[in-house]
């Protein structure tokens, strides 16, 4: 399997205050840039084949540019650097997409799910985590949660997806990715009836999928994780000072 790590997010909000790296996936977290975390865990997962980066070269370590099949120049935004990920890769089937502001995730994360993601067919694959999994992981952890159905959950940062897909629906993938922090503003693309149940706690993730299968022409899977490393990203100083925190006490000494 191929993967896409996405590594081109300038460096220009909140979290300039604590890091003058030009990228974010340029910060470091005990002598190492967030893409060097990323990278290194990737490289102990089973199974996959060619590693493109899409973000700056000089955020690797010379050895980890050793398991990076090709680097690409970012553009701007998310989607236009998927965009080049694919294209460079030109794949013939699904895709690992990875942001490089995880750096606490690990390759038995990544592998459990993918294993989840064989257990059912769809175009898409997204990892969802519970409330509870975070605050029993990684207590204090502010992330954007959807009240579902079936519990509270956060999205997580890495997906599977199908090449097809995405050049079929480049247009709605970049709205979804515009409002991936905005519970309500998803639900509205939806449709005003997911809004509604939602609202009043009653929205399931099993009507999710079929509402996007029905709205926007693919089958997309919901994948309930029970890694929290998945859901915490760096977006703001205070996500920042937890990973530093916990890396810190897991390194080594």
């Amino acid at each position: 399997m191929d993967v896409i790590v996405l590594a081109g997010a300038k460096n220009d909000g909140p979290l300039r205050a604590v890091s003058q790296s030009p990228f974010e996936a340029g910060i470091a977290v005990g002598g190492r840039s967030l893409l060097d975390y990323v990278v290194g865990s990737l490289a102990r997962v089973r199974g996959l084949d060619r590693v493109v980066v899409v973000g700056p070269p000089e955020t690797l370590t010379p050895e980890l540019r050793k398991v990076v099949w090709r680097i690409v120049s970012p553009g701007e935004g998310m989607v236009e650097n998927l965009r080049r990920g694919l294209a460079a890769l030109a794949p013939q089937d699904k895709v690992l997409v990875i942001t490089a502001d995880i750096p606490l995730i690990t390759p038995e994360a990544i592998e459990d799910f993918l294993a989840r993601c064989r257990e059912r067919e769809a175009d898409v694959y997204y990892p969802v985590v519970e409330r509870e999994t975070i605050e029993a992981r990684f207590p204090g952890a502010k992330r954007t949660y959807a009240n579902l159905r079936e519990g509270t959950f956060t999205g997580g940062n890495i997906i599977l997806l199908s090449p097809a897909v995405f050049a079929r629906h480049e247009k709605t993938i970049e709205l979804a990715v515009a409002l991936r922090k905005n519970t309500f503003g998803m639900a509205r693309l939806l449709g005003l009836f997911c809004l509604f149940k939602l609202l009043l706690g009653r929205l399931s993730i099993t009507e999710i999928e079929r509402r996007v299968e029905k709205t926007m022409r693919f089958k997309g899977a919901a994948v309930v994780t029970p890694y929290a490393e998945i859901g915490i990203d760096v977006d703001k100083p205070s996500d920042l000072a937890l990973v530093r925190k916990v890396l810190s006490a897991s390194a080594p000494g």
